[in-house]
């Protein structure tokens, strides 16, 4: 079993560090690996960025983090991904890395992720320049994640996300947010699907399982199209009002991780189950 500690929206400011490095010295004696799910600043900027480094960096884990709108606030998130990097942490922006546990190898497949709708109200990629741009980014990103993931060669995979891939995560949220807190894009790329330009399958149609259904006796069930190994779990922060526990569309377990949602320096989940027990 493979233990997985995970957290997003810190929204890390001056003084952090100081105050919440012990808490996370500590990630190593519950968890394999430390998985950051964007919004690790408050503003993007270099104070920020420096106190995240000396938050994270030289713990006795892996850590791997994908960054978040917030992170990207002032344009320097190339130059913040890089101070990451030097610190010891992975930084993945439609990426993979494969960390070696005591109970085997786990691929992380990391990407931003952009906003654009659930179904019923997603962007179209039709119309003014602006909107255009914006369905087109969404679709972009999503397919960034599923070649990330087709990459992968481990039995245990996840997807590190800060914006959402579900909206069963986002409940909590007004409504009228959900197009700029994920994509059922990103949904869609986790599950190997290959027509983005399509909706979702309804629950129930072949392929996929109704919310809480479990799969059964048959073993393709635990593959995604292709014949690859279905993803274990899928992470993201970004809806600091929504919910704990989803799933995508084919029934991959999906984790709101957002510190106002799992309210703890971290949440850990026990893989391959996607149980949390801590």
């Amino acid at each position: 079993m493979v233990r997985i500690a995970a957290v997003g929206d810190l929204h890390v400011t001056a003084g952090a560090a100081a105050r919440l490095r012990p808490v996370y010295e500590r990630v190593v004696d519950v968890a394999d690996v430390l998985l950051l799910a964007g919004d690790l600043t408050e503003d993007g900027g270099t104070s920020s960025a420096e106190e995240v480094c000396e938050l994270f960096g030289g713990l006795d884990l892996p850590v791997v983090a994908v960054l978040g709108n917030h992170d990207y606030d002032r344009g320097h998130e190339a130059a913040f991904s890089e101070m990451l990097t030097d610190a010891g942490v992975t930084v993945l922006e439609g990426t993979s890395t494969v960390v070696d546990t005591a109970a085997g190898q786990v691929g992380i497949a990391g990407v931003k992720g952009f906003g654009g709708g659930f179904a019923g109200c997603t962007a179209a990629v039709h119309g003014e320049r602006e909107m255009k741009a914006f369905a087109e980014h969404a679709v972009t990103t999503a397919q960034v994640l599923r070649d990330a993931l087709s990459q992968l060669d481990s039995d245990l995979r996840v997807a590190l996300l800060h914006y959402a891939p579900t909206r069963e995560t986002l409940v909590g949220e007004p409504l009228e947010l959900y197009p700029f807190l994920g994509s059922y894009l990103l949904g869609a790329a986790i599950d190997g699907e290959q027509a983005f330009g399509a909706a979702p399958r309804p629950a129930g149609a072949q392929g996929t399982r109704t919310p809480g259904e479990r799969p059964g006796g048959d073993p393709t069930r635990e593959l995604a199209p292709g014949g690859r190994r279905r993803v274990a779990l899928a992470l993201h922060g970004h809806a600091h009002y929504g919910t704990e526990v989803g799933e995508t569309p084919a029934g991959t377990a999906v984790r709101n991780v957002a510190a106002p949602v799992i309210k703890a320096p971290f949440a850990v989940y026990q893989l391959p189950e996607a149980v949390r027990v801590g």
